[in-house]
């Protein structure tokens, strides 16, 4: 869908976030073809630019959209679904018994529709940009591009790619280099588009050096971001030292991976000696807590990293689209594990959410990318009904969103200055249609899996 050439986005309580933190009340935003051009008080840029599209925002909280930074729209169809087997004890077996299962379950269809559905949620939640990756081996070809139409149709950002895994043979790996390469092809180039493209890879313990070889080699050409779960669990640090004497970054990097910039899913299981490898080179953690919660595999050493310089960022893996509720988790396992309240203070709290996942953002988006607003990056905002009860300000928002602001309270979502949401209304997509369509492809799937 295409945006409104010129639109000011107006008669907000704003707050601009990112490293410079601005509050302006009866704040606008002026943006053209889709980018921040200036922020001003909104009287002031209705003067300035008269033929601009107004949207009222009527005296509603506005913040920039949020940017959930690893994802998997291809969960969708587990929720509520029952397994077949007696419930997993490790993380390999829900590996086994719910995800391997129902990925290879998935057909062309099914993609599709646990992508709209997802994104849908995402319009609801206030996520407005999404870094996803991909797997349903029994329909590869094409498959990217299957999402990539639920995307264009939902209208929010996102980066995809599928995951190259050894788990269906050579063939099927070769699929998966395949697919990534040729969606890399296709967005590579286009400026202001809303999609972009990555390498998957599933995890160190299903790729083989043969395989991880043959697609470094195919992504020399595209210079693409990859995208990897890296020692999520312990398992995945043990075969690695097994198989190669060395634990999974120091693979990746003797392989030559780290010539591109990584995206490193998890990283609960870090061994000491690859903190020096995370801080050489251009890669960047994504800490998931509600899934690693979830599937019991550990607090990933985030405050660690952080003091070692290393960039961590946050996403879901799946869980959710609402980010507001990730936000809300973020802290309490990390509290929990060291007993002391201390730990996982706002600042921070703040520099994951607001400054690194834009910046990881930016690897796509090439520095105009979404997550907080300023001129020249995207004009991707939502408005909240969040009448505060406490005084509101640049220097407690995040003490607000934290322990105020749900997700329910978004009103307006706008990505690219196109309204997608108003009024809890979603304007584009046909939301029971989308949702009885895909509880009839669920419960086929569920009868397949």
């Amino acid at each position: 869908m295409e945006a409104h050439r010129t639109v000011i986005i107006g008669n907000a309580n704003l707050f601009t976030m990112g490293g410079s933190n601005r509050q302006i009340e009866k704040g606008g935003i002026y943006a053209e073809d889709g980018i921040i051009k200036k922020i001003d008080k909104s009287a002031k840029l209705q003067e300035e630019y008269p033929r601009a599209r107004f949207i009222d925002m009527k005296n509603m909280l506005v913040l920039p959209g949020n940017v959930m930074t690893h994802t998997h729209l291809y969960s969708t169809f587990a929720r509520g679904m029952g397994l077949k087997d007696a419930p997993p004890a490790n993380f390999v077996e829900i590996l086994e018994r719910l995800w391997w299962r129902l990925d290879k379950a998935l057909t062309m269809e099914d993609v599709y529709y646990s992508a709209l559905v997802y994104l849908a949620g995402c319009i609801r939640c206030g996520t407005t940009t999404i870094i996803d990756h991909h797997a349903s081996p029994g329909a590869i070809d094409g498959s990217l591009d299957t999402i990539a139409r639920a995307v264009l149709e939902a209208g929010i950002r996102a980066s995809l790619c599928y995951e190259i895994t050894d788990r269906g043979g050579r063939e099927e790996a070769l699929a998966g280099i395949r697919e990534n390469v040729r969606f890399l092809e296709k967005w590579k180039d286009n400026p202001h588009s809303l999609l972009r493209g990555a390498m998957g890879f599933h995890a160190s313990f299903t790729v083989s050096d043969e395989t991880f070889r043959a697609a470094l080699e195919a992504a020399i050409p595209l210079d693409p971001v990859l995208h990897i779960h890296v020692e999520e669990d312990l398992s995945d640090r043990k075969d690695s030292e097994e198989k190669s004497g060395m634990p999974v970054l120091t693979r990746l990097h003797n392989l030559g991976a780290t010539r591109f910039p990584i995206l490193a899913c998890h990283c609960v299981h870090l061994a000491a000696s690859e903190y020096e490898i995370l801080k050489n080179n251009n890669i960047y953690v994504i800490h998931n807590p509600s899934s690693n919660m979830n599937n019991a595999v550990g607090v990933a050493p985030v405050m660690e990293m952080m003091d070692n310089g290393i960039t961590v960022g946050l996403g879901t893996d799946g869980m959710t689209p609402d980010f507001f509720s990730e936000m809300k988790i973020l802290p309490l396992p990390h509290k929990i594990k060291s007993g002391d309240p201390r730990t996982f203070p706002f600042d921070r709290l703040y520099q994951m959410i607001f400054l690194n996942n834009p910046k990881i953002a930016d690897l796509f988006w090439k520095e105009n990318g979404p997550g907080y607003l300023e001129e020249g990056r995207f004009a991707d905002v939502i408005g909240l009904d969040y009448d505060p009860p406490t005084p509101l300000n640049a220097g407690n928002i995040l003490g607000h969103i934290l322990f105020g602001i749900t997700s329910g309270m978004v009103n307006t979502t706008i990505v690219n200055g196109q309204e997608l949401m108003r009024d809890r209304r979603l304007l584009h997509l046909d939301e029971k249609r989308i949702m009885a369509k895909s509880r009839e492809l669920a419960a086929q799937m569920w009868t397949r899996f």
